[in-house]
């Protein structure tokens, strides 16, 4: 297979977990026989700093002309430290995934056997952990009606949902639900936000159509407490982009790090794969970074393509360097290893293998297939 992938490195540690994920791909060209065209280009603060804009022109059309995008993480310590900042690197990711409509966030959280114990809640607790979330990432409040008042003392954001947008995404979970464990959770605030009642009504009608997928609705404060209480009661969790943000953070808190967890936003054209974690400014250039949030994102990239014997390949890797403890200092307290020694000891360990060992159960279905 050809693929051209647009590289968006990013601010602080995305270049370098990204060069990791760079390495596993070259690995898979050579063991599989595929040819894969890597384009980089600037976003967030590096970006701003050339063209004065967070996500260039050059950039966008750069995206929509790739089969996929590989992005590293965005965000720099000037702009944190200066929250009135007018534009701000962030606003480089949110333009990307408006403009190219990845309307469909999907975050994987399964539980490594080998690393119960760099997880601060009890082994009891986390073992078989196994869920996946669907954030609605293109609408709500953080791209609605933005206002502050002259004096600055009052401020408002409308949280916006329109049917169209709750059913293109429920869809898709429900089907990734239906090859799974049959189990989809809705959380929202449907006893409070009138937003929240429409996601309520129109996941009710949608459900009709999956009869064999077993479905309730759970408002977002319990929702956090029983991703704590017993994470391994979730299957597929739908949500809007608000509370998505907010249980995608406890999921890297139930796993034990950031480090490890990928994402994937999809839309009807376009594909992009990131690692959760932020920029981690502090860490740049420190060789310290955990690659492997960005290599599994690069699995989730091969999947979307139909390529799972290639990305089997990769996690059977990743679950080698668990095992023999080649991993950076947030895990298991090691630091003996740095970023790229992990990376390229995960690159030189791909093969082809008919083990399955993947990052989830079955295949969640990026394809294109999914997408209505």
């Amino acid at each position: 297979m050809q693929l051209k992938i647009a590289l968006l490195g990013g601010d602080g540690i995305g270049p370098e977990v990204l060069a990791q994920s760079v390495k596993c791909l070259k690995a898979i060209e050579e063991t599989f026989n595929h040819k894969f065209e890597y384009v980089e280009a600037p976003v967030g603060a590096i970006a701003m700093s050339g063209s004065g804009k967070p996500l260039p022109n050059e950039t966008l059309k750069l995206c929509r002309e790739s089969d996929a995008i590989l992005f590293g993480a965005i965000g720099a310590l000037e702009y944190d430290n200066n929250p009135e900042a007018k534009v701000r690197p962030e606003q480089g990711l949110l333009s990307l995934r408006k403009e190219l409509g990845l309307f469909a966030n999907v975050r994987p959280v399964k539980m490594f056997p080998t690393l119960l114990k760099n997880s601060p809640l009890k082994e009891s607790i986390v073992l078989g952990t196994d869920l996946v979330i669907f954030r609605e990432l293109t609408g709500g409040i953080y791209f609605g009606e933005k206002n502050i008042s002259a004096d600055g003392t009052k401020a408002s954001d409308v949280c916006e949902y329109s049917e169209k947008e709750i059913s293109r995404i429920a869809h898709m979970a429900f089907k990734a639900a239906k090859r799974r464990r049959k189990k989809l959770t809705l959380v929202d605030k449907a006893n409070v936000l009138e937003s929240s009642r429409l996601w309520r009504k129109t996941v009710t009608e949608i459900a009709k159509s999956y009869p064999d997928v077993t479905w309730e609705a759970m408002f977002i404060d319990n929702a956090a407490v029983q991703m704590m209480l017993k994470p391994t009661q979730f299957d597929v969790i739908l949500t809007d982009n608000m509370f998505g943000d907010i249980l995608s953070d406890q999921g890297s808190v139930i796993i034990g790090s950031v480090g490890l967890l990928p994402s994937a936003s999809i839309g009807t054209e376009n594909a992009m794969f990131e690692p959760f974690h932020g920029s981690y400014p502090q860490a740049k250039g420190k060789n310290i970074a955990n690659p492997v949030a960005s290599i599994f994102s690069t699995v989730m990239m091969l999947q979307h393509f139909g390529l799972e014997e290639e990305a089997n390949s990769i996690v059977k890797a990743v679950h080698e360097s668990l095992s023999r403890k080649v991993v950076t200092p947030d895990i298991l307290g090691s630091s003996k290893y740095g970023t790229d020694y992990v990376g390229d000891f995960i690159s030189e360990h791909i093969v082809d293998s008919e083990e399955n060992l993947n990052i989830n159960d079955e295949n969640i279905g990026l394809g294109k297939s999914t997408i209505i």
